[in-house]
C-alpha cells in the first residue's frame, strides 16, 4: 500500500513544508511507502499556491522535519520533484514572466493563483540551452532531497506537467531534437533521469506516467503506441518502480469516468520492474490486481487523506472515514488534520 503524492497547499508563502505537514505525513508511516506531494523544483516550476518545494535551503529543512516524522514511526518516503510548466502563471513567476512549456500552446482553463482563478496564459517555448538548465533543477532538487533525508525521488512525469508537455504530442509541437518523434519526445525525461541518477541510485528513483490523463487539458493522438515507446525507453534504466496513473482523472484525483483508450498491461509487461497501479483503487479492486499480477503495488490517494490508519482499516475490515473534498485545497487543520484513527487508543504524531 502506497500513499500517493495529494497537493493540499499546506505548505508556507514561501513553500516551506508546514508543521502541518509534519504531522500529516507521520500520521500515515504505516504506508509502505509514503510519495510526497509534488515539489517544484525552482520558482519557475511553481503552479499552485503554497506548496512545498525542494530549492531552497529552508525548504530542505522542512522536509527534513517531514522525514524525520515518517522515519520516526517507521515509514518510508520518496519525494516527488515536479515542474508545472504551461499550467503556471505569471502571478507565480519571478518578474512577471510567461510559464513555459515545450511549446507555446495555450491550454483550455484556469490556473489557481493567490489572486484565485485565472485563465491560462499562453506559455513561452524552452529554448534548447534552457532544457539544460531544467534539467540541472532536477538535479539540484534530487540533491535537495538526498540531503532532507528521503529515501528516494519519483520524477514527475504525469498529469499534464512540464515533462508530459514534452512526451505527449498534443503539447509538443517541437521541430529540434526534443520534438516530432516519440524518441524525440522522451529525450528531456531520459536527461533528467539521468541527471537525477547521479544523486540517487537508479532503485531509489522511480517515474509517474500518465498516458491518457486529460487534466490540464492533456492529450495524445496514439497513446498505446506512443507509450509503449517511452516506457521501453526508460526500461533498461532499471528504475526502482513506475507509477501509472491509469485512465483520466478529475480534479480531486477520482476516477472520471471515461473509459480506458490504454492496455496498461501491456505497459506493465514491457516494464522489467517494480509496477504501481494508481487512479481510483479501493481495497478489493487492490487486492484483485495484485493477485492477478497487474500490479506489484496500489497507490492510494483520498482514502489516505481521509484515513491516517488506512493499513489497519484495511486489513481489519474496519469503515472508512467520510471525505470532504471541498476541504482538499482550503488551507489549515480542517479536512488534513482532523480525520481520526479507528480508535482513540492511537495517538497523532502531533
Amino acid at each position: 500500500m502506497v500513499m500517493a503524492p495529494m497537493s493540499r497547499s499546506r505548505a508556507t508563502v514561501d513553500g516551506v513544508p508546514s508543521k502541518l505537514m509534519v504531522q500529516h505525513y507521520g500520521d500515515r508511516a504505516t504506508a509502505g511507502l509514503i510519495i510526497s506531494e509534488s515539489a517544484p523544483i525552482s520558482p519557475q516550476g511553481i503552479g499552485y499556491p503554497n506548496t512545498p518545494g525542494l530549492f531552497t535551503s529552508e525548504q530542505t529543512a522542512g522536509w527534513l522535519r517531514v522525514v524525520n516524522a515518517v522515519r520516526s514511526r517507521g515509514g518510508r518516503m520518496f519525494a516527488q520533484l515536479q515542474h508545472c510548466g504551461r499550467v503556471s502563471h505569471r502571478l507565480h513567476q519571478q518578474d512577471g514572466a510567461l510559464p513555459v512549456s515545450a511549446s507555446a500552446i495555450k491550454p483550455k482553463g484556469f490556473a489557481v493563483t493567490a489572486e484565485g482563478y485565472k485563465e491560462f496564459e499562453t506559455p513561452r517555448e524552452l529554448d534548447a540551452s534552457e532544457i539544460s538548465e531544467v534539467v540541472d533543477q532536477y538535479r539540484q532538487a534530487a540533491q535537495n532531497a538526498h540531503d532532507a533525508g528521503f529515501d528516494g525521488v519519483e520524477v514527475h512525469g504525469a498529469n499534464g506537467y512540464l515533462i508530459d508537455q514534452f512526451l505527449r504530442d498534443g503539447t509538443n509541437k517541437r521541430t529540434d531534437g526534443y520534438g516530432g518523434t516519440t524518441e524525440n519526445r522522451t529525450r528531456f525525461l531520459q536527461e533528467i533521469i539521468d541527471a537525477v541518477m547521479t544523486v540517487f541510485p537508479a532503485g531509489r528513483v522511480g517515474l509517474k506516467l500518465s498516458p491518457e490523463n486529460s487534466f490540464n487539458d492533456m492529450s495524445d493522438s496514439d497513446p498505446q503506441a506512443h507509450f509503449e515507446t517511452i516506457v521501453e525507453a526508460v526500461a533498461d534504466r532499471d528504475l526502482g518502480y513506475l507509477h501509472v496513473t491509469e485512465a483520466s482523472m478529475d480534479f480531486t484525483g477520482h476516477v472520471a469516468g471515461s473509459p480506458r483508450n490504454v492496455d496498461y498491461g501491456k505497459l506493465r509487461a514491457l516494464f522489467d520492474g517494480t509496477y504501481i497501479a494508481n487512479n481510483g483503487y479501493d481495497r478489493d479492486r487492490a487486492e484483485a490486481a495484485i493477485r492477478s499480477g497487474h500490479a506489484d503495488l496500489v497507490a492510494f490517494g483520498a482514502p489516505f487523506l481521509a484515513n491516517p490508519d488506512l493499513v489497519r482499516r484495511y486489513s481489519e475490515g474496519l469503515p472508512l472515514n467520510t471525505i470532504d473534498k471541498s476541504t482538499f485545497y482550503m488551507g489549515g487543520e480542517t479536512g488534513y488534520n482532523d480525520y481520526p484513527f479507528a480508535s482513540s487508543n492511537i495517538k497523532s504524531a502531533a
